[in-house]
């Protein structure tokens, strides 16, 4: 077969998908191009079909190689290792649309591998990896149910931008991903600065119209390009074992959806399959996995057909209603800020700290290196699910939440020169019943005012649910776990109370219409307000001062020619004057310097120094200066610890005199007067004569006066 390539008008930009030429080996593989930049996408699929798990054995891989965008990777080995967050995040952004596209009866193992390959620093690499993934499955045996497209877009100065580049995300009001089948949305990630509910919806019907293109583009490429889809052995349960399950045990599942309480449930589930795995061993050997699955499902059609007809949910709600809340703030009595927030069966416990500029993250990718002064960590340990696991590092999960977390926060952040801290955020998850990153918004935002940090506004979350059976949909807010299970979409909305600050969606069926999720949009915001008016009950504005544990910082500015006295030679200077006062001293490019200090006598003391060593003296001051150096035609004097100036020999005294000496020594101290700074060079001129009182004071002495006393005035 020989190299295909396809292409389409994108936002003014040429879209670019080839297939035959690279990676022949692989099921699929696509090179999709946008400008400059060039993401090989990968799919593989095995043969022989996986034991079933309770999901879909799929991993897929996002990589951005450093060659890509002319660089080589820092580290001791110079080369690409473990993954960085923004390449996980990645990773997920084409996982999610990408899983729920695959049969429900196909349990092969599969991997998608997506290689950023060439970067032009303007046109983004994830939107290419998710169209990649869809392309590369299009052109092998792999079966999907449906082909899908990605667009980037942006609000800016009230336009819609489709695939913004990189300069041009910096000015948006509004930045989202948004996945689709050309027909309906499948996926949604994104942030924003508290836009509207209608500008986002916006936003989602001009993503809807380009990604049409782009499923049009693949579906040319598979009739050019594409393989015959394989035949499988579906994934199905033994034959009657369905009938068995409900026959036995369906008056007991049905009852387990009448227990609002999480742990009575999965104790009730437990028992069940263990007396089903008793009863119908002879009958289905080796069926536990199956027997799992028809519980689930039995569960899930009791649950939803609840909610259908009655609208009534597990725990009694209705649609709309949020489940109890509750809060606490200061709970930790050591820590910078802290809260407690619950609702429900979630509970989230975020701790804030405050640190200094050194405290920055560097973060390294293909754009360069750059510092994140505001970090929110999420983490999910076992228990809060009643489970027992090995602690380890972080997964995607844990950072994909963190992530959204933190997009939810950072809008409202104050800019550094108002707030010059470093602000790092821990959420730990106490207990989980769904929804447990809008918990950590909550909780996060509450730390933050707990804190004294002075954020533009709180924020909430809330997760949605969906519920789609025939041509109805039931929209559910504030969804717990077995909804979101058991659902069709779970749609996390963070924001303020004047607008949405970030947003995620994924679905679990085929496609969401438009007018749904514009539905679930407004629902939405009411729930936001109602979490919000409880929030503000426990704490509506910061707090007026920091934590007396907190450090202090202030910032000042000097003239960046000063820098280099200021920092000395090695480091020497700036680190004596931290190690006297006890303070951290930072200085930026532009001459702002930030001082740390935990009292305010060592904040006084190091600012005073600094104003020493970088103070840029001006005519008409007054210095006590010692003399460094005696010369024919005058003597240098040190006014300050890093400046010198000319103390000229006629500007001595008012009389004439033939040698400096006779007036001044190395190492003695002496008043001077600026008179004059060049304003090119920066040299300055001192004078002593211009404080000493010419008529009417007392007789100037020369030095040796006393051993000259013919020198004596008569």
């Amino acid at each position: 077969m020989g190299v295909t390539r396809v292409s389409t008008n994108i936002a003014g930009t040429d879209l670019i998908i080839e297939t035959g030429k690279l990676a022949k080996q692989a099921d699929g593989a696509v090179w999709v191009q946008s400008g400059g930049t060039v993401v090989l996408v990968t799919a593989v699929s095995a043969r022989e079909q996986a034991p079933y798990q309770g999901f879909f054995p799929l991993t897929v891989e996002y990589r951005e190689r450093a060659y890509a965008a002319g660089k080589i990777p820092g580290g001791f080995f110079k080369r690409e290792g473990k993954p960085y967050d923004h390449e996980v995040l990645r990773a997920r952004l084409i996982d999610r649309p990408l899983r729920p596209m695959f049969p429900d009866d196909y349990n092969y193992e599969t991997q998608v591998i997506a290689y950023v390959v060439s970067y032009d620093q303007l046109n983004e690499p994830d939107v290419l990896g998710i169209v990649g993934a869809s392309a590369a499955i299009a052109v092998s045996d792999i079966p999907l149910k449906n082909l899908f497209g990605a667009v980037r877009v942006a609000y800016i100065d009230g336009e819609y931008i489709v695939n913004p580049v990189v300069t041009d995300r910096e000015r948006a009001q509004l930045d989202i991903v948004v996945a689709g089948t050309g027909e309906d949305i499948i996926m949604v990630e994104g942030g924003a600065f508290e836009v509207s509910e209608e500008i986002l919806a916006g936003a989602l019907s001009v993503a809807k119209d380009e990604i049409k293109k782009i499923v049009a583009l693949q579906e040319e490429l598979r009739e050019k390009a594409g393989k015959p889809k394989r035949q499988y052995e579906p994934l199905v349960p033994p034959e009657g074992l369905a009938e068995a399950v409900e026959e036995l045990a369906g008056d007991r599942i049905a009852d387990i959806i009448n227990h609002p309480r999480k742990q009575d449930r999965v104790a009730l589930r437990r028992e069940i399959k263990k007396f089903l795995a008793e009863q119908l061993a002879e009958r289905f050997p080796d069926s536990e996995p199956f027997i799992a699955l028809e519980v689930e499902e039995l569960e899930k059609k009791f649950m939803r057909q609840r909610i259908v007809n009655e609208g009534r949910r597990i725990d009694g709600r209705t649609p709309t209603e949020i489940r109890p809340i509750s809060i606490e703030v200061g709970i930790l009595p050591r820590v910078h800020g802290s809260a407690l927030f619950t609702r429900g069966e979630t509970q989230a416990l975020a701790a804030l700290t405050l640190g200094t500029k050194l405290d920055e993250q560097k973060i390294e990718d293909l754009e360069g290196e750059s510092y994140k002064s505001f970090l929110l960590h999420y983490n999910f340990p076992p228990f809060c699910v009643g489970e027992i696991k090995r602690l380890g590092s972080p997964g995607r999960r844990e950072i994909g939440h963190g992530h959204l977390a933190e997009r939810a926060l950072t809008p409202v952040i104050p800019a550094e020169e108002v707030f010059p801290y470093t602000i790092r955020i821990v959420s730990d998850i106490l207990e989980s019943n769904g929804s447990s990153s809008m918990a950590t918004v909550c909780a996060g935002s509450l730390s933050l005012m707990d804190a004294g940090v002075p954020i533009k506004a709180p924020v909430a979350g809330i997760a949605m649910g969906l519920i789609k059976e025939g041509d109805k949909f039931i929209i559910l807010s504030d969804i717990m776990g077995d909804e979101d299970h058991y659902g069709d979409m779970d749609f996390k909305v963070a924001g303020t109370a004047e607008g949405i600050t970030a947003f995620q969606m994924d679905v679990k069926i085929p496609g969401i219409p438009l007018e749904v999720l514009k539905q679930a949009l407004m629902q939405a915001k009411e729930g936001r307000e109602f979490i919000l008016s409880k929030m503000n009950e426990a704490i509506s504005v910061p707090r007026p001062e920091l934590s007396p544990h907190a450090p202090r910082i202030t910032t000042i500015h000097i003239d960046p020619n000063k820098i280099g006295d200021l920092i000395g030679p090695g480091g020497k200077v700036i680190r004596g004057i931290q190690e006297e006062t006890n303070t951290t001293i930072s200085i930026e490019p532009d001459g702002t310097v930030f001082v740390s200090a935990h009292s305010a006598e060592d904040m006084e003391k190091a600012l005073k120094r600094i104003e020493e060593i970088t103070h840029i003296p001006e005519v008409g001051e007054v210095y006590e200066g010692t003399v460094t150096r005696i010369t024919a035609f005058g003597a240098f004097v040190r006014i300050t610890p890093s400046v010198e100036g000319l103390l000229h020999i006629s500007e001595i005294t008012h009389r004439h005199i033939d040698r400096v000496e006779d007036y001044l020594k190395v190492g003695e101290k002496v008043r001077v007067k600026v008179i004059d700074v060049e304003k090119d060079t920066g040299k300055i001129r001192l004078s002593r004569k211009a404080l000493i009182v010419r008529e009417g004071g007392p007789p100037e002495r020369r030095r040796d006066d006393r051993k000259h006393p013919k020198n004596h005035r008569r």
